[in-house]
């Protein structure tokens, strides 16, 4: 008689579950892998601000995987990009190490330099000027390493380009190129007529991927990933398949050149600031703090991703395939929530109250804006080991 009966079923906990990453992962565990349990709380359960949050949660429910796909608006202010995107990935990170299991964390393209071919090793120099958003995630990637280098932290970092997908309640990233081309708020190209070249990364794709490491644990310990379609992408010939596709008449070929487009953008930016002293609400779209990009090749190279043994379960995809698909879910959803006018989106800059009288909180962000290493040297130093009210 055979006494050993199934094998007992393993629980994970996601981080971000109602994003677009987090909501494809939260599916497809929940619908693919019998064996494995997962929870996604929503910040009400588990903040990322709150320590005593993380504690307490990783007490009473002892995961045996974490994934950290969580991430604040890339307009916020220094103290919630630095709390939510350095600070509590930092603190999973340490509650995993607390219970000796892998921790898979989702870093961004926007902590690498322009170039052709990036590789994994790539990456920024850490500097006050960098956008709060890259300062962050670069912080953490460094930080993660330097766990695992001293205290055997047992994570794989996952670095996504330009995501693709539907089902994402934000409107940024490729979202915002659609959005403001069907809005008609794009009357002309703000980028250059050929050879800007991007890579794109699919968010259906990364459940299998983070499953595939799951199950071979060791062999990805410590290690970085670019999780991206293998062909880059012309921008000009994306935003001008999306026109031709809707049958729009904008945006027309003329293309901007980047001195008038940053011009352009510094005066808008006065405009705004004068209509919101005068009561009225808005602000540029986040992305435009990445300009530059528009206008600079960005291409990551996924040749370690190729020799992973990973098997891309629909290599035929690409945001070319998807793009019919995608324009239509978003169109309908965006109709629906008439959200198709000038400032519709609240305002998530919330960098004045820190003008007021500076607290802790305020002090530390200060520092995040002004001198990273600063952090990084303090955490490196007093917090990056497992935490002890866990073990």
């Amino acid at each position: 008689m055979n006494n050993s009966g199934p094998s007992p079923k393993i629980s994970g906990l996601i981080i971000g579950g109602s994003g677009l990453i987090g909501g494809f992962l939260l599916h497809y565990f929940k619908t693919k892998t019998p064996e494995i349990d997962v929870r996604a709380p929503n910040s009400k359960k588990l903040s990322l601000r709150e320590l005593n949050d993380i504690i307490g949660y990783f007490k009473r429910h002892k995961p045996d995987f974490v994934i950290n796909s969580a991430i604040t608006a890339i307009r916020s202010d220094a103290l919630l990009s630095y709390e939510v995107n350095y600070l509590g990935s930092i603190n999973l990170a340490r509650a995993a190490l607390a219970l000796n299991i892998p921790y898979i964390h989702i870093s961004s393209a926007a902590t690498l330099p322009p170039g052709e071919n990036l590789t994994e090793e790539d990456r920024l120099p850490l500097n006050a000027s960098l956008p709060n958003y890259a300062k962050s995630k670069l912080m953490t990637e460094m930080t993660l390493r330097q766990m695992h280098e001293k205290h055997g932290l047992q994570y794989t970092l996952i670095r996504m380009a330009i995501v693709y997908g539907a089902h994402d309640h934000k409107i940024q990233g490729i979202n915002r190129l659609l959005y403001n081309m069907v809005d008609r708020a794009m009357p002309f190209m703000l980028t250059k007529k050929k050879g800007v070249l991007h890579s794109y990364s699919n968010a259906s794709k990364v459940p299998y991927f983070i499953h595939y490491i799951l199950k071979n644990r060791e062999k990805f310990s410590g290690q970085h990933y670019h999780f991206v379609d293998p062909e880059p992408v012309d921008l000009a010939r994306l935003i001008l398949t999306i026109k031709d596709y809707m049958n729009l008449k904008t945006p027309r070929e003329l293309y901007i050149p980047y001195p008038v487009a940053k011009a352009g953008n510094n005066f808008m930016n006065w405009v705004i600031k004068a209509f919101n002293r005068i009561g009225y609400k808005a602000h540029m779209p986040a992305e435009m703090i990445f300009l530059e990009n528009f206008y600079k090749t960005q291409t990551l190279s996924c040749e370690k991703l190729k020799k992973s043994g990973f098997v891309d379960p629909n290599p035929q995809a690409t945001i070319f395939t998807e793009l019919p698909s995608l324009i239509e879910y978003y169109i309908a959803r965006w109709e629906h929530l008439n959200l198709f006018s000038s400032f519709s989106r609240k305002d998530f800059n919330v960098s004045h109250a820190m003008k007021q009288k500076a607290g802790p909180a305020e002090e530390v962000a200060e520092i995040f804006m002004h001198s990273p290493t600063k952090l990084l040297d303090t955490m490196y130093n007093d917090g990056i080991a497992p935490l002890k009210d866990i073990m």
